[in-house]
């Protein structure tokens, strides 16, 4: 029972993985650079000697890439003769293949992938193409093998899952604190928006271009989670100076930080940042193609973990969530430890907003728009008591993979809009119900 309560979360992200990876279990058609050399290879084997290859991709970066790889291992591995690279429509190739019928240039291989062995290359077009060019005839094309491996699985969805919920994960670490000390913090969402448009806004203001460095940059990203940072520290001095409680209060901040993007962004439309060096945040990859973003998530998880369990004030947060007055009375300092809670939520968000922004090179008024939803529900399906006192900083990084893999695996299987909504609904409803029949449970036995 110990051992289901500590590691419940974990075990139901692996079987959500599982789940969803059985669902989208399919013929892979890959195109990267590894699938252009085994490609490249097998060229060499079936076409001993020095062939004349002809390869065919579609327009794109990526295709691109495949077709660099496979011309530099079929020279290396079987000295071919390269024709040409098309990478364009169907019109193109058929063209190119008129041109070297015409000329009688033998063709004996025509290299591509599943995508472009499609239309003229595929079937009666080829076979009718092929028999009126006698130096055609004996051409085959020749694509990589498909594999059967689940499209949830691929590199590039896992790390789109990651991507995809950096912004929440980050705040949700501030967000998991505030809770542990029965508090809540509902301003979050629109701290995005505003640190995104102070960011967007000084770099305008200061004249920021294409080619600005990134020294300016780091100045005005410094400035957006400072000022949600102050926002936050705010929100900590009303609950802790007046006793207001945090529900009025941050939803009174919410407003107030969305008002304020508007007037900076000066109305809906989005401030661009226009110097490409500041994407590097959001949208670069750094480390094994993992985005920079996920590696920035992945170090906060780590202090932050180490914070609440190797730290003071990690033992004060939890000791103001367990018994604010038995705290109080212990000699801890709960209206300073409040107020840092509040700090660290608002710069995270702060934090958030800039990571968001650099994302999609722009501020925005409208952005972050019921992330603090999403960002509550990943605290509550991470374990961590709405009453407050008990969680893990680790337990919401599992909560925010578990909403994340539930997103992304139903759209991979179709499912729309509308009833991803009713099931994350009921995903946070059985998360808070669970925690309240836990807490139940706990009364009755201390009883």
């Amino acid at each position: 029972m110990k051992l289901a309560s500590r590691f419940g979360t974990l075990f139901v992200l692996l079987l959500l993985c599982l789940f969803f990876s059985l669902a989208t279990l399919n013929d892979q058609h890959p195109t990267d650079e590894g699938a252009a050399r085994v490609l490249a290879r097998r060229i060499a084997r079936e076409c001993p000697g020095t062939p004349n290859v002809l390869i065919v991709v579609r327009p794109g970066e990526d295709d691109l890439r495949y077709a660099t790889a496979l011309e530099e291992e079929l020279e290396r591995s079987s000295g071919a003769n390269i024709l040409g690279k098309i990478t364009g429509i169907p019109s193109a190739v058929r063209k190119r293949l008129e041109e070297l019928g015409a000329a009688g240039t033998k063709l004996d291989v025509i290299a591509t992938h599943h995508f472009s062995a499609q239309g003229v290359l595929a079937g009666d077009q080829f076979k009718v193409l092929t028999a009126s060019q006698p130096s055609l005839g004996s051409a085959k094309v020749i694509i990589p093998p498909s594999v059967r491996w689940p499209v949830f699985l691929k590199m590039s969805n896992l790390m789109d899952i990651l991507n995809m919920i950096s912004v929440i994960a980050i705040i949700a670490i501030g967000m998991t604190m505030v809770i542990i000390t029965t508090g809540i913090d509902l301003s979050v969402g629109s701290l995005i928006a505003f640190s995104g448009v102070i960011v967007a806004g000084a770099a305008r203001e200061l004249g920021s271009g294409p080619e600005s460095g990134i020294f300016l940059l780091l100045g005005c990203a410094l400035l957006g989670i400072v000022g949600c940072g102050l926002l936050g520290s705010f929100s900590g001095v009303m609950v802790t100076a007046f006793g207001i409680h945090p529900f009025i209060v941050t939803l009174s901040i919410m407003s107030i930080a969305r008002g304020l993007s508007y007037i900076i962004a000066d109305g809906p439309s989005d401030v661009v940042i226009e110097a490409e060096s500041y994407r590097f945040l959001g949208a670069g990859r750094s480390l094994l193609g993992i985005p920079n973003s996920v590696i920035l998530m992945i170090l906060l998880y780590l202090s932050a973990h180490l914070l609440m369990t190797r730290t003071v004030l990690g033992r004060h947060i939890y000791a103001v969530g367990g018994n604010r007055e038995a705290a109080h009375l212990s000699g801890v300092p709960v209206k300073r430890v409040l107020i840092i809670v509040y700090t660290i939520c608002g710069a995270l968000a702060g934090l958030g907003g800039v990571v968001n922004s650099s994302l999609y090179g722009a501020g925005s008024a409208k952005s972050g728009v019921g992330y603090e939803l999403q960002i509550i529900a990943a605290v509550v399906v991470g374990g961590t008591s709405l009453a407050g006192g008990s969680g893990k900083i680790m337990g919401t990084l599992v909560g925010a993979l578990i909403l994340g893999v539930i997103a992304n695996g139903m759209n991979l299987t179709g499912v729309t809009t509308y009833p991803q909504m009713v099931v994350f609904g009921l995903l946070i409803l059985v998360a808070v119900l669970i925690d309240q029949l836990k807490n139940r449970k706990t009364g009755t036995a201390s009883s």
